[in-house]
């Protein structure tokens, strides 16, 4: 029996958490509002299956939408969710560094509350997503894994940290400060 290769046209959509990280990180392209609330469903198009993401810019009324191709299976699991062992084809190793960096940054160093630990888990779980660019046996986040000028610009601003060594020092020290 002959099965072909998974290869949706559209980029994959992990998990509901990652795509509301990429809605939240993509404002609206006519005047830059991020907020947006959106209605989610699934949509055949051009005869794929696909989730689609869409709503009305508060900003200036533009109509917006987003659609993802489906996962080859679910990836279960807690808060934050943001996907299973591949890497993001939605946010970018340098995005992923960004969204860890803002958000430990978010949180006070003694503050060990709910809230902290919730938001210490974002930030560890982002730094476990720049790892998933990582090839077996490579010590690096490759350059191909770079696709946004924010990617780029965090990339450029301290390739240092983009390093196998030094992002498992930051993520387990997410952990110590209260992430789970």
């Amino acid at each position: 029996m002959n099965e072909e290769p998974y290869d949706p046209p559209y980029a994959i959509a992990r998990t509901r958490d990652e795509v509301l990280l990429y809605l939240e990180l993509t404002p609206c392209p006519d005047c830059g509002t991020v907020e947006t609330s959106w209605e989610d469903g699934l949509a055949h198009v051009e005869g794929s299956l696909v989730i689609s993401y869409a709503g009305e810019c508060p900003g200036c009324g533009a109509s917006r939408e987003y659609l993802f191709g489906l996962p080859e299976r679910e990836t279960p699991g807690p808060f934050p969710n943001f996907g299973g062992p591949e890497a993001s084809e939605l946010l970018d190793a340098g995005q992923w560094l960004a969204v860890a960096d803002r958000a430990a940054g978010s949180v006070g160093v003694d503050d060990r509350s709910e809230a902290a630990r919730a938001v210490m888990s974002v930030a560890r779980a982002a730094v476990e997503e720049v790892v998933k660019f990582i090839p077996p046996g490579a010590d690096v986040v490759p350059d191909d894994a770079f696709w946004t000028g924010e990617g780029r610009a965090t990339l450029d601003a301290e390739p240092g940290r983009f390093r196998l060594e030094r992002l498992l020092v930051v993520r387990d020290s997410y952990r110590d400060t209260g992430a789970n």
